[in-house]
């Protein structure tokens, strides 16, 4: 169940509450990707005490992997994990598309090489439901069919027609009574084909809306337009839930129009290649300035990495190639885009959300202040 709490004026932001099995996730909200059942380098604890409400796993490598079977006989991926929030679940329509399975796309499925075994398989959308039942996370995406950027106006057609199939044969084989299930408009940035698919997706009466499609190569200002475009397509009572952006100012400007819910490995993909987020900026915890900067890596942060280590303790990590300064880099990385996601909900709530947002990019855009 969603509900709007409160309405922003005069931006599109919304306050929301998405009730779930295991969470009710106050939204606007970000998930850390958790593709096969971890967000790397953090424990279930460091992901929660981050202020992470909900995580977002992958069906499709949690099946090539130990497979769906043995994580349900598990108990299912909340007691697998050791995790009490909210999961998402994606079909991992996006990521089998790559040349690696040798994929071949048809009306039916798609059929990939699975390179643990050589063999070929068919991944269909009773499939994908079955798996996603399975592993009994709080919100199932169904497969959909993501054409790349760049797609001519037939393939994308091809790709709606698809998607709006497979999210038909998803529906009649869902298997889990207890599992939201969320549809995903695709459509490019052609509007014609976002309107069309929407208009059937709608009709099916899914429990929430992935706008899909997106953040995959097009200019900035072409997805925000198609954001623009795509949201009064969905039910006001629906959640709104832009796939793949984790930027800050990306989220701040998305929220802005009227997005719920985003997931990206953003934060935890930067700190991986050393770069962090303070309210000034990134900073590149490679640099050799930061050898004899004892200040943490946001003066204003709360996270346990701020509280207890220095920018210059990490720099040494980095430069030692020690895993801890990955872990660390991440905590933070992880805390700060969730306190941001906090300011939001707290600017919302109290109709000065455009302020936050405008204020918080100033800072952001450094001025070469976060050093």
């Amino acid at each position: 169940m969603f509900e709007v709490v409160h309405q922003d004026t005069p931006s599109g932001a919304r306050l929301g509450r998405l009730t779930t099995t295991h969470q009710v996730v106050d939204t606007p909200a970000f998930m850390p990707v958790a593709t096969k059942a971890t967000v790397k380098t953090l424990t279930p604890t460091e992901v929660r005490d981050a202020g992470t409400q909900a995580i977002i796993s992958n069906a499709f490598h949690l099946h090539l992997g130990l497979g769906h079977e043995l994580i349900q006989e598990a108990g299912g991926m909340h007691r697998f994990m050791g995790w009490d929030g909210a999961i998402f679940t994606d079909s991992g329509g996006f990521q089998i598309l790559r040349k690696e399975f040798k994929f071949k796309l048809n009306n039916h499925g798609i059929n990939y090489m699975n390179s643990r075994d050589g063999k070929r398989y068919m991944y269909t959308p009773e499939l994908c439901m079955e798996i996603q039942g399975a592993l009994g996370s709080d919100v199932a995406m169904v497969l959909d069919d993501c054409p790349p950027w760049g797609s001519n106006r037939d393939e994308i057609r091809d790709s709606v027609c698809r998607t709006v199939d497979w999210a038909q044969r998803s529906i009649d084989s869902r298997c889990n009574d207890k599992q939201m299930v969320f549809a995903i408009l695709q459509g490019g940035t052609l509007p014609d084909m976002r309107k069309a698919c929407a208009e059937r997706l709608v009709g099916m009466e899914f429990d929430g809306y992935g706008i899909g499609g997106l953040s995959i190569g097009e200019p900035k200002e072409v997805m925000h337009e198609t954001i623009r475009l795509n949201l009064p397509m969905i039910p006001k009572d629906k959640p709104r839930y832009l796939m793949g952006v984790g930027s800050p100012v990306e989220l701040l400007d998305s929220i802005y129009l009227g997005v719920d819910i985003f997931d990206s490995a953003f934060p935890t993909r930067n700190a991986r290649h050393q770069s962090a987020m303070t309210r000034h900026g990134q900073i590149d915890l490679r640099r050799a300035a930061l050898a004899d900067d004892f200040r943490p890596i946001d003066e204003e942060c709360k996270c346990y990495t701020c509280r207890h280590f220095s920018r210059s303790y990490i720099y040494h990590l980095f430069k030692e190639s020690e895993m801890l300064a990955m872990r660390l880099a991440s905590i933070h990385n992880v805390h700060f885009l969730q306190d941001m996601m906090a300011g939001a909900r707290g600017a919302i709530s109290e109709d000065r959300f455009g302020e936050f947002r405008d204020d918080f990019k100033l800072r952001y855009s450094g001025s070469g202040n976060a050093d």
